[in-house]
């Protein structure tokens, strides 16, 4: 084996490398030319694709436009039938009754409240009460009493219906997203739900039975269930059979809303409850210091129920408590 002789290795490198720089320098110009054309094209590729992408986006957003045009128009409609509703008389007793989901006609709970107030009457005459007490005994508990009974289990049927809803309305998106359709999990709300919002589900699926669309159906629960919260929902389901769009995240969302407003009417009844106390002990001290006076010196309170001018003295007092408990519920009543 004989070794190279490092000089001619260096020559041969040399003479490569003169080689290639001598090419180099003869295909610059052309390599130059060849970047130019390529970078030239990739220029006019890019401008094509993202002229493509601008007029997807504008695309995009003339259809988001019109979307939101058409829920805008929906809403607009929706709130001018609502307007229209609300302007209408206060609700008449046969609502009143259906609200608080009793079997009763509004004949049969007039006969059933005077019925009361006879009783009530005959035995405050059989207990030695004048007849001027016994009638006003009649007026309060034969027509007062049964009213005051019905906005009771009115209110407490709202609360009940408020406390489940959220839940039904889970269940119809655990539903929607497992394929069913819209009416399937209406059904499914009225055969296994919790009452009261079964029986007002029921409803809307025997509306849809007879004709009425799921919207209509829908709309038509707010004149059994007059709460802000069966607005909402029947305003989700017209504006997504108008414009479409998904119905599970939408109904989702509103189950998330109800909650947060449930927690928020909690938390405002909770801070108000101080001064409720504060209102409903104010409210009773006057009676509750006649009821004291009384019980020491009879003489010396009983002058205002025999003298006229003891007459006139209770009723004007009747009348500032009136309007000062007035101003106190005002004051401590919160509309969420």
């Amino acid at each position: 084996m004989f070794g190279l002789d490092p000089t001619i290795l260096a020559i041969v490198a040399l003479a490569a490398l003169a080689a290639g720089a001598l090419g180099y320098g003869l295909l610059f110009s052309r390599i130059e030319t060849e970047k130019k054309a390529e970078s030239r094209v990739n220029r006019v590729k890019s401008a094509e694709t993202d002229q493509n992408k601008v007029r997807a986006a504008r695309e995009r957003m003339q259809e988001m436009s019109k979307r939101r045009k058409s829920v805008q128009d929906s809403l607009k409609d929706l709130e001018k039938k609502q307007q229209e509703r609300h302007k209408k008389a206060a609700p008449t007793l046969k609502a009143k009754l259906s609200q608080a989901g009793l079997g009763l006609t509004p004949t049969q709970f007039i006969l059933i409240g005077l019925a009361f107030g006879l009783f009530m009457a005959f035995a405050s005459l059989v207990a030695g009460a004048p007849p001027v007490i016994s009638a006003g005994l009649f007026v309060i508990t034969g027509l007062g009493v049964p009213r005051w009974v019905l906005n009771f289990i009115v209110k407490r049927r709202m609360n009940k219906f408020l406390e489940e809803f959220p839940n039904s309305l889970d269940v119809m998106v655990r539903s929607i997203k497992s394929g069913l359709p819209l009416t399937d999990a209406l059904r499914l709300i009225a055969a296994e739900g919790q009452d009261p919002v079964k029986s007002e589900f029921r409803r809307v699926v025997e509306s849809q039975q007879m004709g009425l669309s799921i919207p209509e159906a829908c709309a038509r629960m707010f004149t059994h269930i007059p709460l802000q919260e069966v607005n909402f929902f029947s305003i989700v389901i017209a504006i997504q059979s108008q414009a479409g769009g998904n119905l599970s995240e939408a109904l989702s969302n509103l189950s998330r809303v109800l909650r947060e407003r449930r927690k928020m009417r909690a938390k405002v009844s909770a801070m108000s409850m101080e001064a409720k106390a504060s209102a409903a002990i104010i409210g009773a001290l006057p009676l509750i210091v006649m009821l004291l006076v009384y019980l020491t010196t009879p003489e010396y309170m009983m002058i205002l129920f025999t003298d006229s001018r003891g007459h006139l003295i209770l009723g004007c007092s009747a009348v500032w408590m009136s309007i000062g408990i007035l101003m106190m519920r005002n004051m401590i009543n919160f509309d969420i």
